[in-house]
């Protein structure tokens, strides 16, 4: 007798989503989209039940019904019928506060909200781990791109000794143009503003906050242990000028934003600012608003991962991924979490070592380069190359160095502004990468 086989139902899932701007509406449009490709490789039919936004009478690229809408973002995390919370408000509060919730209501949580986790993020994988639920963020990080799951599961077994990102789009672009075009840094912003890379007021972005934030989480996934933002040292590109672009470029370096995690197991470094990374490096080819993250593993070697770091849909993509993991999670009365995260020993900027590109304004007059190499003999920094360009006035001087401490060089570049053939000491960029 043929064995006659019963097709089974589609679990259905229920989400309420906490948000509904960029990212909240097109996370509607991918679930209405893939809703039945999920089932079929899932058995999980995904619903959004519920979504709360500041003003219900708004108009929206997605049709949500009364039933659905709500302005009591509270109401969502505590209705028994939701399975799973996707927040997409941003900030700290009400943010932290809702997710506590939603965790203690035993319901699994999707977070984008870097500021979040860079500040309080050990708060809430503690209450997600005492709740037995997930708390997933992979969105939270390089949009798109998948980073965290890779870190946490694929690469939970390797000893990650550096990791290097190109995790913000705007300065991406706004370096981009500066290198191709030979654009000065505020062209280059203003046209990131008029194409919607970047916001009216730029600040976290191009002072490196966005992408400081953004380390600090990748240094707690990658290394276990508690990072928050105000660990990582940071820098901005507003500094960089078209004359250092050149500059490193006659060296044969871009100038990329990197967000840079290190670890040699004594203690982790964590760091965001502009560097030379050398042309032949996979992340120099990394241009306009895309990301990029490497990873230099013991056993593994390198790694990269690349992709669009912002957007609507991108973005959603990486949520919706976490959503079916954490639903999949919760049908088979399992979560995934980060396990105890330990005290991090945080290595102060001082302590890490580079070489460094130095650009000097200079008195156009013999011994002005045995006087500043005295100073760098002095503090034990020795010089790679140095060069002049320009006469008289526009005199101006390029030191690269061998590789030295960062507290060696900043007391170098003390006794240099002392000096009396300097007249000003410019930009000062690291090289990372070699």
């Amino acid at each position: 007798m043929a064995a006659t086989f019963v097709a089974m139902e589609p679990a259905v899932v229920k989400v309420g989503l906490l948000g509904c701007g960029n990212v909240g509406g097109a996370l509607v449009e991918l679930v209405d989209e893939q809703r039945d490709a999920i089932a079929d490789r899932t058995g999980l039919r995904l619903e959004v039940a519920r979504v709360a936004v500041r003003n219900t009478a708004k108009q929206r690229a997605v049709e949500l019904g009364s039933d659905v809408l709500t302005n009591d973002p509270v109401s969502v995390v505590e209705d028994p019928e939701v399975d799973v919370v996707v927040e997409l408000i941003g900030g700290i509060e009400p943010a932290r506060e809702l997710i506590l919730t939603a965790l203690q209501n035993g319901k699994a949580v999707v977070t984008g909200n870097k500021e979040l986790l860079a500040n309080v993020g050990a708060e809430l994988f503690e209450a997600a781990e005492k709740a037995g639920v997930d708390l997933l963020f992979e969105a939270a990080v390089a949009g798109g791109i998948p980073l965290i799951r890779p870190l946490r599961e694929s690469l939970a077994g390797e000893r990650v000794q550096r990791i290097l990102g190109i995790v913000n789009g705007t300065t991406n672009f706004i370096l981009t143009r500066m290198t191709e075009e030979g654009s000065s840094f505020h062209e280059a912003l203003a046209e990131a503003q008029e194409l919607g890379y970047a916001e009216r007021d730029p600040t976290a972005d191009v002072e490196g906050f966005d992408a400081a934030a953004k380390a600090a989480i990748i240094a707690t996934v990658a290394y276990g242990v508690r990072v928050v933002a105000g660990d990582v040292y940071r820098e901005g590109i507003s500094s960089v000028t078209p004359a250092d672009i050149a500059n490193t470029g006659r060296f044969g370096y871009v100038i990329k934003l990197l967000a840079v995690t290190e670890s040699d197991g004594d203690g982790v470094g964590v760091r965001v600012h502009p560097a030379m990374v050398p042309k032949e490096h996979p992340l120099a080819a990394v241009r306009e608003s895309f990301n990029a993250v490497f990873v230099e593993g013991a056993a593994v070697g390198d790694l990269m991962l690349y992709g669009r770091g912002a957007g609507g849909r991108p973005t959603a993509s990486a949520v919706l991924g976490d959503v079916i993991d954490a639903a999949s999670n919760r049908r088979r009365g399992t979560h995934a979490g980060l396990g105890a995260l330990g005290k991090a020993r945080i290595r102060p900027i001082e302590d890490l070592s580079s070489e460094y590109y130095v650009a000097l304004e200079v008195v156009d007059e013999p011994g002005v380069l045995a006087a500043v190499a005295g100073v760098f003999g002095d503090h034990r920094v020795s010089i790679n190359h140095a060069y002049q360009e320009g006469i008289g006035k526009d005199a101006r001087l390029i030191v690269i160095t061998h590789r030295a401490v960062e507290r060696d060089m900043q007391a170098t570049l003390k006794d240099l502004r002392d000096l009396d053939v300097v007249d000003r000491v410019g930009s000062l960029l690291r090289v990372v990468g070699q």
